[in-house]
This record gives C-alpha cells, structure tokens and sequence, in this order.
C-alpha cells in the first residue's frame, strides 16, 4: 500500500487568535474544514481527496477548528464564531475569496462562513456534512469520555497509536457495513492509502482531538438549522443515503433550501462515502469545480 506523506502545519497568526493549518500549493484557494476527531491533517486529507490529481493547481488551506489540535477551543466554540475565525485565517493569508469545502462536523461552521462572509466563498462542498440537529448515541459519548481517561497515560497512547499503524483499516471495516463496498474500497489503492493516513492521523495527539469533539456533540445536539434560503453561494451536497452517523435528510434539507444547490446522493454509501466512492465523488467535484467562475 502506498503512503500520503501529510505536509507540516505551521501556526497561522490571525487576528482572532493562532489557527492551527496545512497550506501548500499555488492556484485559487480552497478552504478546507475536517470533522470530529479531526485537525489541519484531516482537513487536508479532505481537500487531496476532492480534488486528486488536480490539487497542485489550488492553494489549499487545511485548518483545525477551535478545540483541535493547535487551535484553542476559546477561539470559537460556535458554528457562527468558527465561521469568523476561517475569514480571519483567509485574511492572514491574503485570500479574498476561497472555495470551502467541509466534511461531517464541519458543515456547521462552513454554513456560518456562506451566512456570514459571502463575498469570501466561492463555492461550498458538504461531504456527509452535519447540517442542523445532531444527537450522540450516548455509547459514543461513553467511548469519548473512556478514551480521553486512557489517552492520559503514555504508553496507553502511544498503543493506540500503534495500532492504528498496524490496522489502518480497522476505521474501514468498522464503518462499512456492505461487504461489497467495502471490498472495492480496499481494493483502490489510492482509497487504501488516504485511508491509512486518516487512521494514523487520528490516533496522534488523540487526546488533543477530544475537546473540540465533545464541544461539537455538545453544540449540535440543540443546533438550529440556519436560515438556508439566505446563502447565495453555490453549494454542492455529497451523501451517502445509508449514513447512519449523519442521516441523509441533512443533505436533502441544505439542496432544497440554498438556492443555488446540488445534491449526490451515493446510493447505499455510508458515512464514509468519500472513500468508498472515491472517483465518483472526484469526478463530481470536478465538474462543480470547473463550472465556477474565475477567481
């Protein structure tokens, strides 16, 4: 299998306070915003799988949201104080405008930044993206509790780490119930390999990841969805309609309510969809992507 070498993240000076973010390339921006049990890493993972060969041709800035690693929770512990700090991020860097693209527990905070700042967004991609009210299994919410008490303790840690090496596609296994999805995802090398990478990523510095995740289960599980039919910008949802992490009605809801909105429905793909539907999401993306108007 071959491996994604993740570029170094640097702190970024902004006028809100210091984010933590992967930039790298040169082109038109793109803004991308991870999930729960996320960072800049996985925001950049996002964006190299969006957008595959074509990334060189964009400037991607891969950022940690407040309570991740590198970010502090203070920063922003609303979707609506997120969306200003991903502005402040562009402003540090001197982008005025950006595609933004955001999986999962990103989608609130990327809905903010269409609300909030729409002269900096281009265009906006949600990947099996939250989009209103989300309750926590409370099983999920005891692993994150248990885990934070385990991560304390060094070698707990550092074998976690481990094994998420040893087993990078145990996330795979776990999360894709259809036994032949999964198999075609294994059998893409390029899914296999940014897969891997998401694993490794995400034991590292686990306990880091913790605050913002329990800050997004906090948030969403009375969020309001925000006035939709006020976003002008061109929006892109991709969902799988057998996610049972994030249901596929938060998707249907953001393409009925933007007014410039697409929706893919991956039929049978599940929260993991990205991967497992890699090229069809690629290609998608693409053909959004290149509809746009100049930057």
């Amino acid at each position: 299998m071959s491996e994604i070498a993740i570029p170094p993240a640097l702190t970024v000076q902004t006028a809100r306070g210091p984010v933590r973010c992967i930039v790298e390339g040169q082109g038109p921006a793109l803004l991308a915003i991870h999930g729960a049990m996320g960072g800049a890493e996985q925001s950049w993972l996002l964006a190299r799988a969006l957008l595959g060969a074509a990334a060189p041709a964009w400037r991607v800035i891969a950022v940690a949201r407040p309570g991740y690693p590198g970010t502090l929770l203070s920063l922003g512990r609303t979707p609506e104080a997120q969306a200003d700090l991903h502005a402040a991020v562009l402003d540090a860097l001197g982008e005025d405008r950006a595609v933004i693209a955001a999986v999962s527990a990103g989608g609130p905070s990327a809905l903010q930044l269409a609300l909030r700042h729409p002269d900096r967004c281009r265009a906006l991609t949600l990947v099996s993206a939250c989009t209103g009210r989300l309750a926590t299994p409370p099983k999920v919410r005891r692993r994150m509790a248990v885990l934070g008490l385990l991560t304390a303790f060094p070698g707990v840690a550092a074998g976690l780490r481990s094994r998420g090496a040893r087993r990078p596609m145990a996330s795979l296994e776990r999360g894709v119930s259809d036994p032949v999805v999964r198999a075609r995802a294994l059998a893409d090398p390029e899914a296999c390999a940014l897969v891997r990478a998401l694993s490794v990523s995400a034991m590292d510095g686990l306990r880091d990841r913790l605050p913002g995740t329990l800050n997004d289960t906090d948030r969403y599980a009375d969020l309001d969805r925000p006035p939709l039919d006020r976003i002008t910008t061109p929006l892109l949802a991709i969902h799988g309609t057998a996610d049972p992490v994030v249901p596929l009605s938060h998707a249907e809801a953001v393409a009925v309510g933007v007014q410039d909105a697409d929706l893919l429905a991956i039929e049978g793909g599940e929260h993991l969809a990205l991967f497992t539907h890699l090229q069809d999401i690629r290609g998608r993306t693409a053909a959004f992507l290149g509809a746009l108007q100049p930057a």
